[in-house]
């Protein structure tokens, strides 16, 4: 369960090979202020705060008096276009588009319960469209998507209930403890937000383990979470391992059918200031699931699976490491919301069970560059993706069999290397409430087939506040 909703992040599993387990990571939106917010998250790392007063102000009044009651809401909008300038597997012309709503909500139960730290969490997300330049353009049809033009894309035309969480702290706040519908937005591989539009280059790397769904699909757990005075935070939970969540009968369901097993996540994170007192955080993080899956090619006799009258080997543990790096460099001037921020993520894959082998990104962003636009940010990443070898063996085998050899033949299983995506965004925040980020991508072997050519994206993202 990974590449959010439908989405088929990094070699979508979902859709092109009919993997029930897939979701593309999409952490885009800034969450609402959290009570422990570290001091260190300067806005320079991409941590922005969702605006005072959006686009319709104080809504007459309604929201002022929400909060004096103790509830919290942000609605936003976000939209994603791509257009294939050059290159690409089909190079005629296509302008893609998809956006979103959300509603993300806080409720402090304190007030109205006596219970310390206690809240109510919920994230609701309407989406739409199903316009996908990647699959319709950038990639070979035939082979898995390594990554995407349009990091929100997924799910079409839908309404869901991303999580509904109570959650509550002890300790004098260094335990924390949540229970409901989750999602692992809420805990964990927090610390790269998604300021680029690319998947690959979106966030951390947890949500391609084939384990757990990202952002607007929920699921039932429980998580746990220690922070010491270091700056170091333990921790861990117990999530369903369902991959029928993502389906549309389960936008507002609360049922557990369709579980599979479990999962555990395991992370510690560390945020400090530890380099020229710029703050900085790291993460690494293993996940581990009892859910079986097919092996990608050995039978359950030893041989190819594509031919073992008992099929494919059934792999009754999975795991999956992620490890990640947010870390401002410079500070402009006397603003420390303004300068340089490096950041780098990984995913590694038990080859047995995922087309892949790994995944990672490195980027830099500089927030304020020029003085006259203080809080405009500028880009540039690049992510690389490398396939797995049980994935590849048996696309090689399946070709051997069919005795195909002609790559345009529509039965030929391209066999994937290796995919790089770079990109290049200037953020411009004209008012406080509106976001326009214009960028260029450029997709090397997209998909990871090399007799498809190098491709240029243009691309524009929005986001509102109200």
């Amino acid at each position: 369960m990974f590449l959010r909703t439908h989405k088929l992040n990094v070699f979508v599993l979902c859709m092109t090979f009919m993997n029930p387990l897939c979701y593309a990571d999409d952490n885009e939106i800034p969450a609402i202020e959290d009570k422990a917010a570290k001091p260190w998250a300067s806005k320079a790392l991409g941590f922005e705060p969702s605006p005072q007063e959006g686009l319709l102000g104080d809504w007459l009044g309604v929201k002022p008096a929400l909060k004096e009651h103790g509830f919290k809401y942000t609605l936003g909008y976000l939209s994603q276009s791509a257009y294939n300038i050059d290159g690409g597997y089909d190079q005629s012309g296509k302008l893609a588009y998809i956006d979103q709503f959300w509603l993300m909500f806080k409720q402090d139960l304190e007030g109205l319960t006596g219970i310390p730290d206690a809240t109510i969490d919920g994230n609701i997300v309407n989406r739409n469209h199903d316009s996908n330049l990647t699959r319709d353009r950038t990639q070979d049809p035939r082979s898995g998507f390594t990554d995407i033009a349009q990091e929100s894309w997924g799910g079409g035309s839908i309404t869901r209930l991303g999580w509904l969480t109570f959650s509550r702290s002890f300790m004098d706040r260094k335990l924390s403890w949540r229970v409901g519908l989750m999602n692992k937005q809420l805990d964990f591989d927090q610390i790269i937000p998604c300021d680029f539009q690319t998947l690959g280059l979106c966030g951390g790397k947890s949500a391609s383990g084939g384990m757990w769904y990202n952002w607007n699909v929920h699921y039932w757990g429980t998580s746990l979470k220690y922070k010491f005075d270091s700056g170091i935070t333990l921790k861990t939970g117990l999530y369903e391992q369902n991959p029928e969540t993502n389906s549309r009968g389960h936008a507002w369901s609360i049922s557990t059918t369709g579980s599979r097993g479990v999962v555990v996540p395991l992370e510690v994170e560390w945020r400090t200031r530890a380099i020229n007192q710029l703050p900085g955080a790291y993460n690494l993080g293993v996940i581990y699931t009892n859910a079986s899956q097919k092996d990608r090619y050995k039978g359950k006799n030893g041989g190819p699976g594509a031919t073992d009258p008992d099929g494919y080997d059934e792999i009754q543990q999975n795991w999956y490491l992620y490890a990640g790096l947010n870390q401002q460099v410079t500070q402009h001037k006397s603003d420390a919301d303004r300068g340089m921020s490096v950041y780098a993520s990984l995913g590694l894959a038990d080859q047995r069970a995922l087309p892949m082998h790994y995944k990672t990104s490195v980027g830099l962003r500089y927030r304020g560059l020029f003085d006259a636009r203080p809080e405009d940010m500028i880009g540039v990443g690049i992510g690389r993706y490398v396939p797995g070898d049980h994935f590849k063996d048996n696309r090689r085998y399946l070709n051997q069999l069919s005795g195909v050899t002609d790559v345009n033949s529509p039965q030929y299983r391209p066999v994937p290397g290796v995919s790089l995506t770079g990109e290049v965004f200037y953020r411009w925040r004209p008012i406080q409430w509106l976001e326009l980020q214009p960028g260029v991508q450029y997709w090397y072997n997209p998909g990871g087939v090399k007799q498809t050519s190098d491709a240029w994206v243009g691309a524009l993202k929005a986001v509102a506040y109200f």
